[in-house]
């Protein structure tokens, strides 16, 4: 089993990245391989609404200049899927919303290649506005028909500058159950698929 997680923040080594571990240090414990990829410096682009992964249904999007289909093939290799954000505005990063439109596109072209993997979103916030952006997150997994873990709190740990979220003591919390329950649940949907 592996879980692909994914730092939309423009700072590859913040206060996402240390949630994205916490969560994955658990899978890990679990058995699960894990692979994070972090988006920083390598940004990609949303979906241009040309419809050609509809018409091509190659598991790839018509954009190829930018890192997304590499992403991609990762995705659907992968049994879970685990998306980070800081919180810009009361929402995620405009790179994992675009992340999300292509990903939502080139599955859904390919017969809805994400259904039953399991899905979770993890949220960097300073104060507020996170509820919308875990919202954000979660509409990718709800349409893909993917199934989403739950958590002692809601999928969020506060900090603003690099590294304070490592003083959200219930954040780290959250975060580490949320890894114990997507590793349960991989595992028993396991032989499901």
């Amino acid at each position: 089993m592996k879980v692909v997680a994914f730092n939309g923040s423009g700072r590859k080594d913040g206060n996402t990245l240390i949630l994205l571990q916490t969560v994955l240090n658990e899978l890990e414990n679990e058995g699960i391989e894990t692979e994070l990829i972090q988006m920083a410096g390598a940004p990609i682009q949303g979906c241009a609404s040309c419809f050609k992964c509809m018409d091509r249904k190659n598991m790839q999007c018509a954009i190829d200049s930018d890192p997304f289909n590499e992403y991609f093939a990762k995705i659907s290799a992968a049994d879970g899927l685990l998306l980070g954000s800081p919180v810009y505005f009361s929402d995620i990063t405009a790179g994992m919303k675009a992340l999300i439109e292509r990903t939502g596109f080139v599955s859904r072209a390919n017969g809805g290649i994400l259904r039953r993997k399991v899905g979770a979103g993890v949220l960097a916030v300073r104060r507020a506005g996170s509820n919308h952006a875990l919202a954000s997150l979660n509409y990718l997994f709800l349409i893909s028909e993917m199934i989403i873990p739950g958590s002692s709190y809601w999928n969020m740990g506060l900090g603003r500058k690099p590294g304070e979220v490592s003083s959200d003591t219930e954040g780290l919390e959250t975060m580490k159950t949320l890894g114990i329950n997507m590793a349960w649940l991989l595992k028993a949907t396991a032989d499901c698929k």
